[in-house]
């Protein structure tokens, strides 16, 4: 299971194999996974039953950082701070 803190981060890093890395907001990271599900053959069976792509992204993005799409290609993501906390000011 997923630290609860990470779920209160806006923003991700999300990395595809031979691309640079990317930064962006919670919303722009489901699009980017649902984008990469819409184009998968078959999706991992975790996900099969889950009532969309989009609720499959959800999932995703709860629950793991990173997806095989095929042997040896990889995406993966994770949550990151871009601002510091208000507490260390």
């Amino acid at each position: 299971m997923s630290d609860p803190l990470i779920r209160a981060c806006e923003d991700y890093v999300v990395l595809e194999p031979g691309k640079p890395e990317k930064f962006l907001t919670l919303e722009e990271t489901k699009s980017w996974l649902i984008s990469w599900l819409n184009h998968a053959e078959t999706l991992p069976k975790d996900l099969q039953n889950q009532p969309s792509i989009a609720a499959a992204a959800n999932r995703l993005i709860d629950t793991a950082c990173d997806l095989e799409i095929k042997p040896g290609f990889t995406l993966q993501w994770f949550a990151v701070r871009l601002d510091p906390p208000a507490w260390k000011e």
